[in-house]
């Protein structure tokens, strides 16, 4: 198990709340199984000054996936800890990952759960990301990927340079909007759409006036995962 460090946050019962709540460590002293500090509730402000329990440490089994690729290992996690789907951590060797399933004592697949009810944590790598780029070019419209981390951003109106052409972004679909300006890390982006340049173009002129229409790039495999 890898060793305890002094965490940022700390969950534990805020009797303001009267429920389980992160809570962020201004200053504090880490004891064998205690922290002594000063904690401030994020749920409700309560700013305190106390000594808190250190939760326990616990190994959950996780399904590990690089693309076709897939392997069982174990990760450790604290107790208290609260996981969710599309949580980013690192496992114990170090891996980037992202949380796709979650698994728990029922049997059953929940969105977020406490350490302690978790049976099974299934993640895909996440250092390095496969986005989905649609190009249009005038006739025709071509799924692609395009490698990035997950800090990575994408603007509209700059372009990803491809072997054979370049594509001038025209537009992003994130997981909760429609960008037509501005830009997107990697980690929130579903596809990328774009419009086909050629190599030779040393200058290109993007037309802030131009509408995006989204039904220009109606793919098969349109429908994001």
């Amino acid at each position: 198990m890898k060793q305890r460090e002094m965490p940022d946050t700390i969950v534990y019962e805020c009797p303001e709340c009267g429920d389980e709540t992160e809570h962020t460590i201004l200053k504090g002293r880490m004891g064998k199984a205690t922290i002594e500090g000063t904690f401030r509730c994020t749920g409700c402000g309560r700013v305190t000054s106390e000594t808190i329990k250190i939760p326990s440490l616990i190994e959950v089994p996780v399904v590990f996936s690089d693309g076709d690729v897939s392997e069982t290992t174990k990760t450790t996690i604290e107790s208290n800890d609260i996981i969710q789907i599309d949580d980013e951590f690192e496992l114990d060797d170090g891996r980037l990952v992202c949380v796709t399933h979650i698994d728990v004592e029922n049997g059953s697949t929940v969105k977020k759960a406490l350490a302690t009810k978790v049976k099974k944590l299934w993640v895909k790598r996440f250092d390095i990301l496969n986005v989905k780029v649609s190009v249009n070019d005038g006739q025709k419209t071509y799924s692609l990927r395009v490698q990035a981390e997950p800090d990575d951003e994408f603007v509209v109106g700059t372009q990803i340079e491809f072997e054979d052409f370049d594509c001038l972004i025209h537009a992003i679909k994130t997981k909760h909007s429609l960008v037509k300006r501005g830009s997107a890390e990697a980690r929130d982006i579903t596809r990328i759409y774009g419009k086909y340049r050629r190599k030779q173009y040393d200058v290109l002129d993007f037309d802030d006036d131009e509408e995006f229409d989204e039904s220009d790039y109606i793919l098969d495999d349109d429908e994001d995962e």
